[in-house]
């Protein structure tokens, strides 16, 4: 090769990116030992934008669109390298681009459990996840915030930051909200629009627009949720008595239908009505309806009796397993 041959290698007089490598953000346009020359032309893409910075200063940057480099399209470094009108000679500058696509169905979740203090339950323990989707809004505050001089800045390696801003504005926007962990569960959907308008702040300071934002789940760990449910099978069994006579009333039909009709199942649900009514009633501290019939007093039973006559009454399917579990555990803190 001749040296006319290799003196022209050193000028480049094309300058653009097509995007080939997957799941990459910005991209450092090769410039060692090379260097631009004036009126070189620029493509930048639809999905991209372009940011010239020189000798670390940032300089001009680019909107979609094929231009002629010179004095009139890069101002800021004419002004930067003191260049006339009549400015002709090549130049070196660090050119990158960013990809500024949408990048789709980013998950997020919480690693551990995040602590808060709730109104109802005290301490609770949460976990969360979802998805985002984002894109590069700014060049000029993400090259500055984020992704500086490096050749290249990927997805995947923006991922841990971003996840960092999702659970910390989480953690802070549940703690202080003063919401019980049950209104937050039943109201996701407004739960992650007001996470989306928080996290846009927060996005917009490192150069990125958040496009989407979707909370999927929200729910306690395992062993707490147990408790949760016991709580709640507890609070729906509160007045075990009226349900007991409504569960009573449901047998009645199905009792008809059968072999003999209410006559020949009559003896048996009489029998079991009257069992729910004693067990109710000692359960609640309450005086027997029979017994208030005939003018006499009940007293309270052996709590193991009662335990007996509620495990019979959920073996005949008059209580569900939740009920006397319920109820088992109401006695036995009573003892």
């Amino acid at each position: 090769m001749g040296l006319f041959g290799f003196i022209k290698k050193q000028f480049i007089d094309v300058i653009h990116w097509t995007d080939a490598a997957d799941g990459m953000l910005v991209y450092r346009y090769p410039m060692e030992d090379f260097e631009i020359q004036n009126g070189a032309q620029l493509t930048v893409r639809d999905t991209q934008l372009a940011l010239f910075v020189n000798e670390g200063q940032i300089a001009d940057h680019f909107a979609a669109g094929r231009y002629a480099l010179n004095t009139q399209t890069l101002p800021v470094m004419t002004s930067l390298k003191n260049w006339d009108k009549l400015f002709d000679s090549p130049f070196k500058s660090d050119v990158y681009f960013f990809n500024t696509t949408q990048q789709l169905n980013r998950k997020w979740g919480t690693s551990n459990p995040i602590t808060l203090r709730d109104p109802e339950f005290g301490v609770v323990r949460l976990r969360a996840f979802g998805i985002y989707s984002y894109r590069i809004q700014d060049p000029t505050i993400f090259y500055r915030e984020i992704s500086g001089t490096r050749a290249s800045y990927s997805v995947d390696e923006l991922d841990g930051q971003l996840l960092s801003i999702v659970v910390a504005t989480l953690s802070d926007h549940i703690a202080n909200s003063g919401i019980a962990f049950l209104d937050l569960a039943a109201h996701q959907d407004k739960l992650a629009n007001a996470l989306q308008e928080r996290l846009q702040q927060a996005f917009q300071k490192i150069g990125l627009l958040l496009e989407e934002f979707v909370l999927q789940n929200l729910s306690l760990p395992e062993e707490l949720q147990k408790v949760l449910d016991q709580r709640i099978g507890i609070n729906i069994a509160g007045n075990l008595q009226q349900l007991t006579q409504y569960q009573v009333a449901q047998s009645i039909p199905i009792a008809a239908a059968n072999e003999g009709g209410l006559a020949g199942a009559g003896a048996g649900l009489g029998a079991g009505i009257a069992m729910a009514q004693g067990v109710m009633a000692a359960v609640n501290n309450v005086p027997n309806a029979n017994a208030n019939n005939n003018n006499t007093q009940t007293t309270v039973e052996d709590p193991l009796q009662l335990l007996e006559k509620l495990h019979g009454l959920m073996t005949k399917g008059i209580i569900s397993e939740a009920e006397f579990a319920a109820k088992k555990a109401d006695i036995l803190s009573k003892m």
